[in-house]
């Protein structure tokens, strides 16, 4: 028996409650459950019972026995006076407050149904499930789904936000250098994420400003902080990227000691880090003040815009320094540009607007729902299930429900596991 699943009775009120009574035999009426507490202390402040002739006001403590009580030390902590029943799945000891005054106690396992009981057991004795409801995911209403899946998307943009402000601090409150670093990491993917992180991190955001108008100067920044320059290469172009780099070098003190070695192994020719990192330097060379153009975009067609760059003439015949190939336009793929809108831009939206006390969720609904799902092993996985994810809004809800609840057994906080207990 999991105390969690008494924390979901009670505070849902799934007992008998017309029939409660205390082990003393003391008539129980709930006025107020309280208010479910998920950080140190008791389980539910502020709850309003009346025990017997009693009107009580104050906190709630769950345990699966009586005796957890005192593991838990409860007696001499202070946190725990205002306690005015003790709710466990089994009574098998008297509890008494610091004061040594006895508190009520409501045995659940005799006012809980049969079929929430077995409900229960059915949800978390499934071994070797993907999930606990692998074999239940289908028979939940899909508009119920839905509305979970809504609150889910918003739920793993509030963490991701929670990452940017911490960017957003190191940054001393510079958000065009906080998009800078979201991009970086987004363009490296998943396998030069990393790598790319540690590039737009090993200097400091001015540089990339006050060389801007100055492509090479750019893509030899780039480049060179990847530590893709040393290559002994008879080329005009090639050339004059090392050059510019050691002047970079020479000038602003550069130093790509820490920077995680960039991987070509197992990727696509098009996601090579080279094309990526060019391809990253004509974006910023081409649009000064990208932060305050991505905050004013408003459509899908717009971001469509103002990403659809390309590499610069080499790399039309190269994906390496050293290898030509055949001629061809190494354009941002309006794919990959919904990655960096899921990844990046939509994220930073959200942040940005919740850092002016702002309200954008409407236009980020609207954005999402347009951008085809992803495809990946764990929506791939929910589809065989139920088909649920239709667009990048639900395939990011998914993520979040996989890892923040499913792999957590977070059933009893989840709506999917909710509806399986009361059917």
């Amino acid at each position: 028996m999991q105390e969690d699943f008494l924390h979901y009775l009670w505070k849902h009120k799934k007992v008998d409650i017309a029939n409660l009574k205390t082990t003393t035999n003391q008539v129980i009426s709930i006025t107020n459950v309280g208010e479910h507490n998920l950080n140190t202390g008791p389980d539910f402040f502020n709850a309003r019972l009346k025990i017997g002739e009693q009107l009580w006001a104050g906190n709630v403590e769950i345990h699966t026995k009586s005796s957890d009580w005192f593991l838990h030390n409860h007696e001499t902590d202070s946190n725990y006076d205002n306690v005015i029943l003790h709710v466990v799945w089994e009574h098998d000891t008297e509890v008494f407050r610091k004061d040594n005054s006895t508190i009520e106690t409501l045995e659940l396992k005799h006012y809980v149904p049969k079929e929430a009981l077995t409900n229960y057991e059915k949800l978390f004795g499934a071994s070797k499930a993907w999930i606990n409801c692998e074999h239940e995911f289908n028979t939940i209403d899909s508009f119920k789904i839905d509305h979970w899946l809504d609150r889910l998307f918003f739920e793993r943009l509030e963490r991701k936000s929670k990452t940017i402000e911490t960017i957003l601090t190191n940054s001393t409150n510079d958000w065009e250098a906080v998009l800078f670093k979201l991009l970086a990491k987004n363009f490296g993917l998943k396998v030069n994420g990393d790598s790319f992180s540690s590039i737009a991190n090993s200097f400091d955001f001015t540089i990339v400003r006050k060389q801007q108008s100055k492509l090479l100067s750019l893509e030899a920044l780039f480049l060179g902080q990847g530590k893709t320059l040393d290559e002994d290469v008879e080329d005009v172009y090639v050339k004059n990227l090392q050059k510019e780099y050691q002047f970079l070098q020479q000038k602003f003190k550069l130093s790509n000691a820490n920077v995680v070695p960039l991987q070509f192994f197992r990727l696509r020719p098009i996601n090579f880090p080279t094309i990526r990192l060019s391809q990253l330097a004509n974006l910023y060379h081409l649009h000064q003040n990208l932060f305050s153009k991505i905050i004013a975009a408003k459509s899908l067609e717009e971001f469509y815009t103002l990403f659809s760059v390309e590499t610069s003439p080499f790399w039309k015949t190269h994906y390496t320094f050293k290898k030509e190939s055949k001629p061809v336009t190494k354009r941002v793929a309006k794919s990959f540009i919904d990655l960096l809108i899921i990844n990046t831009i939509i994220p930073l939206q959200f942040s940005y607007a919740k850092y002016q006390g702002k309200s954008v969720e409407e236009n980020i609904l609207n954005i999402m729902q347009q951008i085809a799902s992803e495809k990946n092993n764990i929506v791939n996985k929910f589809n065989s299930l139920k088909p649920v994810s239709k667009s990048a809004l639900q395939s990011q809800a998914l993520i979040q429900l996989k890892t923040e609840y499913c792999d957590k057994n977070k059933c009893l906080q989840c709506v999917v596991g909710n509806a399986l207990l009361t059917q």
